[in-house]
């Protein structure tokens, strides 16, 4: 058993996504500004949504913290800090910022008095990945560090030692970038729009096709491009990993074609590690939650402000009970597993927490997330006295299918024995979203959430 206890923070892309959060166990969310929070789709939070945000968290005795973590060019300098100020009124629990200019200028603010004193957290868009970073940064005022993911524990653990007076923050789940720490270049580089400015197009869940150049090819490449000069570079850099053997079909051209451009290549270098322009698997990390309890992490982060509110709670209720279940010394429920994987996933990895081979990272064969244990199937919006539940559906289900009720209270699988469309009629099937249909649920079930068991 441990004394320490490391926050649950939870991603919130609306107010019902923050309720959701904290009905099933986070101790903090984060949300911001669509211009200054790298999530500019899918994003309520304008200034009367992040009042109430924080009234509602605070009332609850939980933690808001505003994400405000672009890298910023001159423009939005320019308006920074006229936008962010009636922000900072609000008194958030933290700024979580990346860009080192902006952090300069907000606690220039906080110095002279002009702002209240708000806590500043750094973005993992800012790649810490040694103390000596941590110390710099705490030097300049802030007094959290949310750790690259690049890091493994043991990395984490050596920054723990020798940072003793600084709050840390890891990532334990939610989508990994194909880049360092987030600072991918494939959505501006296809259509302009700039992951590091809140417009990422996901183009690495893309469809490509691969295959080895031709003669008749060298034509269409890129002019620019120099294979003979980028193979030296590329045997430069693999003479400082070792001496392992490079695959004959390394040292061909090889090209990508993203499926709606056909006839647009691209030419990719690969090395012993592989090919980086593909897919990466979703991070679990779960099953490492008693290590980082043990080390003395602060803060374990959830990713995925875009997410369904289903996702919200589901990883909210397994990481609560994980943490729980570290503290109090309790060994590792394998059944948190299985419950992850009723979420829409790219197939799992831990990352690079623990160091496995390169292919545990990548998910060749898809860039689409799919349930392999069940189903967000729809959302418990009101209860009749009689114990009827009215659901709006999210997905397809019928009668005689088992779901799954998960709710703050606790879960339970039932196996659905009738159904009613909204005027009280007999029916079968729920055909999918979007429908009102009510459905019997003895025990707790207002505001609950259905997944049907596959």
């Amino acid at each position: 058993m441990v004394s320490h206890s490391p926050e649950l923070l939870l991603p919130a892309g609306s107010l019902a996504h923050l309720r959701a959060a904290f009905d099933f166990g986070a101790d903090a969310v984060y949300a911001g500004q669509p211009r200054y929070s790298l999530r500019a789709r899918n994003n309520e939070f304008r200034l009367e949504q992040i009042a109430q945000g924080i009234a509602e968290a605070h009332a609850r005795g939980k933690r808001f913290f505003v994400t405000s973590n672009l890298i910023a060019h001159n423009d939005k300098v320019r308006t920074y800090l006229r936008d962010l100020a009636p922000v900072v009124a609000l008194r958030p629990d933290a700024l979580i910022m990346a860009d080192a200019g902006l952090i300069m200028l907000v606690r220039e603010e906080m110095e002279r008095g002009r702002w209240p004193e708000v806590p500043i957290h750094l973005s993992v868009q800012a790649n810490t990945t040694n103390w000596a970073a941590v110390k710099f940064w705490q030097r300049a005022g802030v007094a959290r560090i949310i750790l690259s993911r690049e890091l493994s524990l043991e990395e984490i653990a050596q920054i723990r030692d020798a940072c003793p007076d600084v709050e840390l923050e890891v990532f334990v789940h939610g989508a990994l970038c194909i880049a360092y720490s987030g600072r991918c270049l494939l959505s501006g580089y296809f259509n302009r729009r700039d992951p590091n400015q809140g417009t990422c197009t996901n183009a690495c869940r893309w469809g490509y096709r691969t295959h080895a150049a031709e003669e008749a090819e060298a034509g269409r490449l890129d002019a620019d491009f120099d294979f003979a000069r980028e193979q030296a570079q590329a045997e430069a850099m693999r003479a400082t990993t070792g001496d392992g053997q490079r695959h004959p079909l390394a040292d061909r051209i090889w090209l990508l074609e993203e499926a709606s451009r056909p006839g647009e290549l691209m030419p990719v270098m690969e090395d012993e590690h592989g090919t980086y322009i593909l897919n990466s698997r979703d991070l679990r990390a779960v099953e490492y939650v008693q290590d980082l309890v043990r080390i003395g992490v602060d803060s374990l982060k959830i990713e995925g402000r875009t997410k369904s509110v289903y996702y919200v709670a589901r990883t909210a209720q397994v990481y609560r009970r994980a943490i729980n279940d570290a503290v109090a010394g309790r060994p590792f429920d394998p059944a948190l597993l299985a419950e992850l994987e009723g979420l829409a996933n790219r197939g799992y990895t831990s990352g690079l927490l623990v160091r496995r081979p390169a292919q545990d990272y990548q998910n060749y064969a898809s860039g689409h997330s799919a349930p392999t244990r069940s189903q967000y199937v729809g959302d418990v919006v009101g209860m009749r006295a009689d114990g009827w539940a009215e659901v709006q559906t999210k997905n397809r289900f019928a009668v005689g299918d088992r779901l799954e009720v998960i709710h703050p209270r606790g879960n339970r699988v039932v196996t659905l024995s009738a159904m009613q469309d909204a005027d009280g009629r007999a029916i079968e099937v729920a055909a999918g979203n979007p429908l009102r249909v009510w459905v019997p649920l003895e025990g707790p079930a207002d505001g609950a959430l259905l997944a049907r068991l596959l």
